[in-house]
């Protein structure tokens, strides 16, 4: 037996070493395929897991790597109890060993940190009352698990003797310089973290900046807010200048708007006529038209003595922004009739010129001496 080994080079010692790592390696694959295909969906069925629950996610997220670990360890016992190896050789094993366990470590972790994001995602950010998780939390996925490859590649440059000081001061200056020609779009990305954290604009809400741009609230997202115009046109308006501007939410903090009708009347008219025709005309408003909120009532008032009236002012409420427009249309038609109808007049602008007595006296004696010397 000796002999034929002798001619491939083996011997009894090395055969039965042989024998022990293969025997190590595929009591390493049952256990891994028991692990794999029974233990983990055991645990699943025993802790009656729901499909979308976060235990069932991480026991998912930590199936692959375990399997590998355990395969790993299976591979450095194979290789290291049968056969007799050098100390060189021993501290190769273990330099390659110790990479492979902090790159499964590193896969492992990235994975369950993404799947609990996604978890959170799919399952919490819908039923919260801001949408800011909705917008945040996909952007902090795919920032943890760079910032977790980015560490887990440090660990193994550090594991091969590779001085990482000098790189990190790099990624240090380089961080810096991206950061300074990056400074509007991380100046945009801020604002809108303060935008979406601030809750006083959502998807669908009409608003007016200062400078006069408004429309309606299409989307909020991390570089730009969008709106859409009364013309359906499309306007983008960058983050910083829209964090920075005075906005007027006309859907905040209730849908209903209130209205305000201005008017007039001759300062002939008897006022108290005046009021009561108005409050008679705003009650007839509010009982047949649908787009005013009848319990909040009405209210009238004299304003202040104009240049050709009395004016005054009727104040109502309206369901919402779209209502007030043709709920403020109906108040000034029927204040209009019922105005006609009773010889209420409401006068155009005029100027009433006044003149004293010695101008029209001089002017008849500047004409007679005209006479007299013709």
């Amino acid at each position: 037996m000796e002999s034929v080994l002798s001619v491939f080079g083996l011997s009894v010692p090395s055969l039965m070493a042989i024998v022990v790592s293969l025997s190590i390696i595929v009591v390493t694959l049952v256990i891994v395929i028991v692990v794999y295909g029974g233990i983990f969906p055991l645990i699943v069925r025993i802790g009656k897991f729901a499909p979308s629950s976060f235990g069932r996610m991480v026991i998912q997220g930590l199936k692959v790597p375990l399997v590998l670990y355990l395969g790993l360890l299976g591979v450095y016992l194979s290789i290291t109890l049968p056969f007799h190896i050098g100390a060189t050789e021993a501290a190769l094993v273990n330099k390659a060993a110790t990479l492979i366990a902090i790159a499964i470590g590193v896969m492992a972790v990235s994975v369950i940190t993404s799947r609990g994001c996604l978890w959170y995602i799919v399952n919490i950010a819908p039923k919260t009352p801001t949408i800011l998780d909705d917008r945040l939390m996909p952007l902090m996925r795919r920032v943890a698990v760079i910032v977790i490859l980015g560490v887990g590649i440090l660990q193994i440059l550090d594991q091969l003797g590779i001085n990482i000081s000098p790189l990190l001061a790099g990624l240090g200056l380089g961080g810096l310089a991206v950061a300074l020609a990056l400074q509007p779009t991380l100046s945009n990305l801020f604002s809108g973290t303060y935008v979406m954290t601030e809750g006083v604009v959502s998807q669908g809400d009409y608003i007016e900046m200062e400078d006069g741009t408004s429309g309606y609230v299409i989307d909020v997202s991390w570089r730009s807010t969008r709106l859409r115009t009364r013309e359906n046109n499309l306007i983008v308006v960058p983050n910083s200048r829209f964090a920075e501007s005075i906005i007027t939410n006309f859907q905040s903090p209730t849908l209903a708007v209130n209205i305000v009708v201005t008017c007039g009347v001759s300062y002939d008219s008897d006022l108290d006529h005046v009021e009561s025709i108005s409050r008679e005309v705003m009650s007839e408003v509010l009982a047949s038209d649908m787009n005013s909120v009848a319990e909040y009532g009405s209210w009238f008032g004299f304003d202040n003595f104009g240049e050709s009236n009395v004016d005054f002012w009727l104040f109502m409420q309206a369901r919402n922004r779209i209502a007030s427009f043709e709920l403020k249309s109906n108040v000034i038609k029927s204040l209009y009739k019922r105005f006609s109808e009773e010889g209420i007049v409401i006068n155009y602008p005029m100027r009433t010129l006044q003149f004293p007595e010695e101008f029209f006296n001089r002017d008849s004696v500047v004409r007679s001496d005209l006479n007299q010397e013709v």
